[in-house]
């Protein structure tokens, strides 16, 4: 609903993208990762004994996830003392999360969203589960990449009814196990496909080998962070790396552990922060940075000292000093897919053209984010083009406009990025932040202060 006053109309549903009329200079704590929590939940439920999630992020797809779980029967506990005070952005410093692990049961239904973890993710699991498991989601879910996973578990020795359709709505019937074994997947629209088998693949009576037969693979370091996170709760995996076949990813059948896991910050949800800096020619730090992660905004050190920007990495976290001009980049992306909105968004606002490339999965995304950037920037009065396998961002002057998200988060965050460097941008539907960055337009608002 819209209120009218005079001849402006205000829509609720449009958040007015603050200009930054300084240089930004803040310091911003981002909540844990949520490929990381994600993960531990998942590993958790699967393990011998207890296990504790600390510092999770409290999003809308953990929660999904949290409640996948549960709804198979693993109690999760929530603690948040109230010690610790209001909670600093989503990321509370004292909140823990104990999962403890029982016997997977259905029948029961699980509500996937739209968060790809949960949808690939926990159909091996329910496939451990005795009963059935139905799968459903929002309406977008129904048309993201899922038969690579369906295909495989049925290989292993999965019964599931997806009415020949490869992709939600689902049901898996469990039977209290699952043979496991070597199985071939092409996993080129989505690495979480592989991640799916190897959190899992453990528990399989012969442990499972997945073997990846597509075009290229993208998403890499969410790979190796699945393997590390595998590993530390107890069990064997031969990857590629370790001088194994390429492409080939082995997991021996064997107990999981309960562990007691700090989780990291979540690098990617640091990008439009770090951008702030490099855009405005300010200055942004993120504590708790990492010196070691699989994380792929890591990345981001990288590419934003390439587009102008210096970064230092000391006790205080990471810091990011913008150069008062920003650099087109020619870059492949393959591996870090998911900043690619940020990054289009930065370079729409360069001194000199842009080419992203190794991205076309991007298309299979929460929304067609080729597309959508294309579409949104050029609104604005920007050049995007499409290309085979990603963007090519010619910057022009921009003006204000509505931005829209089509229930992206990232999208959401490209678009207020923007509105630091051009008046009247208003993004719709912000909200959608929440998916993995809750409180998003107020930890904006605060690293702009008072020049908001």
């Amino acid at each position: 609903m819209t209120e009218t006053t005079g001849h402006t109309v205000t829509d609720p549903a449009l958040w007015p993208a603050p200009r930054a009329a300084d240089p930004v200079d803040a310091t911003v704590t981002v909540p844990g990762s949520k490929s990381v929590t994600n993960r531990a939940l998942v590993l958790a439920a699967l393990s011998t004994e207890p296990g504790w999630v600390r510092r999770p992020l409290r999003s809308r797809d953990t929660l999904l996830m949290a409640g996948a779980l549960r709804a198979m029967g693993v109690q999760i506990e929530e603690t948040v003392p109230s010690s610790t005070g209001p909670a600093d952005g989503a990321r509370h410093p004292g909140e823990v999360w104990r999962v403890i692990p029982a016997g997977l049961h259905g029948p029961t239904t699980v509500d996937v969203g739209n968060a790809g973890t949960v949808m690939r993710f926990v159909p091996p699991v329910a496939a451990l589960a005795d009963g059935p498991v139905r799968f459903d989601g929002d309406p977008r879910s129904y048309e993201r990449p899922l038969g690579g996973v369906i295909d495989a578990l049925r290989t292993l020795g999965a019964r599931i009814d997806d009415e020949k359709r490869g992709a939600l709505p689902m049901t898996v019937h469990g039977s209290g196990s699952l043979d496991g074994g070597a199985v071939e997947i092409d996993a080129s629209s989505s690495s979480q496909f592989v991640s799916a088998l190897l959190l899992s693949g453990a528990r399989f009576n012969q442990g499972v080998e997945v073997r990846h037969t597509g075009g290229r693979l993208p998403s890499l370091p969410h790979i190796r962070m699945t393997i590390e996170m595998v590993r530390a709760a107890g069990g064997q995996v031969d990857a590629p790396e370790d001088g194994g076949e390429p492409d080939v990813w082995r997991v021996t059948s064997g107990a999981l552990l309960g562990r007691d896991l700090v989780v990291e910050p979540d690098l990617s949800n640091a990008q439009p922060f770090l951008a702030a800096a490099l855009v405005t020619g300010g200055r942004v730090t993120i504590p708790d940075w990492p010196a070691h992660t699989t994380q792929p905004g890591d990345a981001l050190r990288e590419i934003f000292t390439a587009m102008g920007g210096r970064c230092e990495l000391d006790e205080r976290g990471l810091t990011l000093t913008g150069g008062g001009r920003v650099h087109g980049i020619d870059i492949d992306l393959g591996e870090v897919g998911e900043l690619t909105p940020g990054i289009a968004a930065v370079a729409a606002l360069a001194d000199s053209e842009s080419v992203l490339r190794g991205v076309a999965h991007l298309r299979l995304h929460e929304t067609d984010r080729l597309a959508a950037l294309t579409k949104e920037i050029n609104g604005l009065g920007g050049d995007v083009t499409e290309t085979a396998d990603g963007l090519r961002v010619r910057p022009r002057p921009l003006h204000g406009g509505v931005f829209h998200t089509y229930d992206d988060h990232r999208l959401a965050t490209a678009g207020a990025v923007l509105g630091l460097a051009v008046d009247g941008v208003r993004v719709e539907n912000v909200a959608t932040t929440a998916k993995t960055l809750p409180d998003f337009p107020e930890m904006w608002l605060g690293m702009l202060g008072a020049r908001a």
